[in-house]
């Protein structure tokens, strides 16, 4: 079986080797850590027993953030080590845990590389963070006798779609899991739907309520807010994890709102760190004149109170092209668009919004949190636009009506704090397993 897959990754991995060329070349990614693509990797301390968590990019490696301190805790004697797939994944894991875990990239399915990589690690029970289950990554691990658990599972309708069309082959791949916690249970029936036995799935919610703090203060708001002069505005709209083709809805709305509204300002972060300068310059096009927080931020406050480009037009907009600088700014909006929601891409994490109070808009594609979306949205705690008018309609509403505005942010920030709890759950189950063996 081992071999057929490994055939079936050279075939893929022929077609798609001139877009991982392209994206090398133009957008610097996949340049570093190519030995441990291929099972090169060191453990801080190989003499102790070890945990494998493996998060794929940003999105799921803020997830872990709870998981892995109640890991800490309760398996003291334990090294954590974690992996993850994409660069800026790479970046946010080694923030987070990079003095304390060793952190990676996540080796090749091809067995050879992954049963090097497993001599190197030797972990006693690996967790796959939402549904990264690969065949050769189960398949050793199942061999050798290695607990297998996705935690906060999930399946999205496109996967669940095309799992369904190869259903054996899936179901032996899945039937090789141990355990599978599961954020709702819907996703949980998904799982059961294709190969998961009965038994091996629980429910027990989703992580990222856990991870999305419930403050009012954010550590660096307050200097950004200098830097950037937002003490002197009245009301601040952010448009954070933006992606293609969203921009522009928000720009044509901003210059609308601005005939009516003329102390509101406007800040952009895009999801993604290569599309900074493209989103730069789709701003420069719209007429409207840029701060770019990159140019300033490492300037002393004193000298940002001093620079003419970030000091007196209100019409400028703001991008945020910064990492890990995103929660800085939703602290200090009055109102918060989550964005790669306006547009088919699956939306971006909204409970980081709501767990600070802001009154939360996001479009109708955000599917990739779904269980989010249908708590705030029974609950009045966020708001669902249809598109770039309804957008423009409910903006102007929560600016004219600041109770609105208000009453919906309360209703966000209880709603998060209701649903917390998912870590220990999940640890208890892992706890459980583990002491099973």
């Amino acid at each position: 079986m081992s071999l057929i897959i490994d055939c079936i990754y050279l075939l893929a991995a022929a077609v798609i080797s001139p877009m991982v060329a392209y994206r090398m070349a133009r957008h610097k990614r996949y340049r570093s850590g190519w030995a441990q693509r291929f099972g090169r990797i060191t453990r801080r301390y190989p003499a102790k027993k070890c945990v494998w968590l493996h998060a794929v990019s940003v999105g799921e490696v803020n997830a872990t953030r709870t998981i892995v301190e109640e890991l800490k805790k309760r398996l003291a004697d334990f090294e954590i080590v974690i992996s993850t797939t994409t660069d800026t994944g790479f970046s946010r894991a080694t923030e987070l845990f990079g003095k304390n875990h060793a952190v990676f990239y996540f080796p090749l399915d091809f067995s050879p590389v992954m049963r090097r990589a497993f001599r190197n690690i030797r972990p006693a029970i690996c967790l796959l963070v939402e549904l990264e289950v690969w065949p050769n990554f189960v398949q050793i691990a199942h061999h050798s006798s290695i607990p297998v658990v996705v935690i906060n599972g999930r399946i999205s309708d496109r996967s669940f779609s095309r799992y369904k069309k190869i259903r054996p082959v899936v179901k032996n791949i899945f039937k090789k899991v141990d355990l599978v916690l599961a954020q709702t249970d819907q996703y949980a029936q998904r799982f059961k739907d294709v190969g998961c036995p009965m038994d091996k799935v629980i429910v027990t919610g989703s992580l990222k309520y856990d991870t999305a703090q419930v403050t009012d203060k954010v550590e660096g708001a307050n200097e950004l807010a200098n830097q950037l002069k937002l003490d002197r505005v009245a009301k601040l709209w952010v448009a954070g994890g933006t992606g293609p083709d969203e921009e522009k809805i928000i720009i044509d709305t901003y210059l609308k709102l601005k005939k009516q509204f003329h102390n509101l300002r406007l800040a952009i972060i895009p999801r993604k760190p290569e599309r900074f300068d493209e989103v730069a310059q789709l701003i420069e096009q719209s007429g409207f004149d840029i701060i770019r927080y990159s140019q300033i931020k490492n300037h002393s406050t004193e000298k940002s109170n001093t620079e003419p480009r970030a000091t007196s037009d209100e019409s400028r907009i703001i991008l945020g092209d910064t990492m890990g600088d995103l929660r800085k700014f939703y602290s200090l909006a009055d109102i918060i668009f989550v964005g790669r929601s306006l547009v088919p891409m699956g939306g971006s994490d909204m409970m980081e919004a709501a767990a600070l109070g802001k009154c939360t808009i996001f479009g109708p594609y955000a599917f990739n949190f779904q269980q989010a979306v249908d708590d705030l949205l029974a609950n009045q705690g966020a708001i669902m636009v249809r598109d770039e008018q309804d957008l423009l309609r409910t903006m102007q509403k929560c600016l004219l009506e600041p109770d609105f505005a208000a009453t919906i942010a309360r209703n966000g920030r209880e709603i998060i704090r209701k649903n917390q709890g998912s870590t220990a759950k999940s640890v208890d189950a892992i706890m459980k397993l583990l002491n099973s063996r």
